[in-house]
């Protein structure tokens, strides 16, 4: 029963970082599955079982997390940022940015780039 785990553990592991490696790309369960060289839905059923989330979640927290990043760091416009992380659109990437985050990206580059003003004060 423990070798079940961890092999689970490990090929969540796996898909993990493969996701982290093709943020960009249109996600496609089918091609991550293929690539991992095991049954869809049984990685579906062992990723979340592992993770707590599903991969098309985990997805969109990477791709998240990356936008967060230029939000702050660049002057890119917020489609900019959508469309450097992955998205097709500034709506579908305005959508998932705050239902993973809970504000939207302006929001959330006005609140960060007071933080960083405030810091920056003597």
């Amino acid at each position: 029963m423990k070798e079940k785990q961890n092999s689970g553990k490990a090929l969540c592991e796996a898909a993990q970082t493969y996701i982290e490696a093709h943020s960009a790309d249109k996600f496609s369960l089918d091609e991550m599955s293929k690539a991992l060289f095991v049954n869809g839905s049984y990685l579906l059923r062992t990723f979340k079982r592992h993770a707590g989330i599903t991969p098309l979640c985990y997805h969109h927290r990477v791709r998240c997390a990356k936008a967060k990043n230029l939000l702050t760091d660049t002057s890119l416009s917020v489609s900019q940022v959508g469309e450097s992380v992955g998205f097709v659109s500034s709506s579908h990437f305005s959508h998932i940015f705050r239902k993973t985050e809970g504000c939207t990206p302006s929001e959330y580059r006005k609140q960060h780039k007071q933080d960083d003003e405030e810091r920056s004060d003597p």
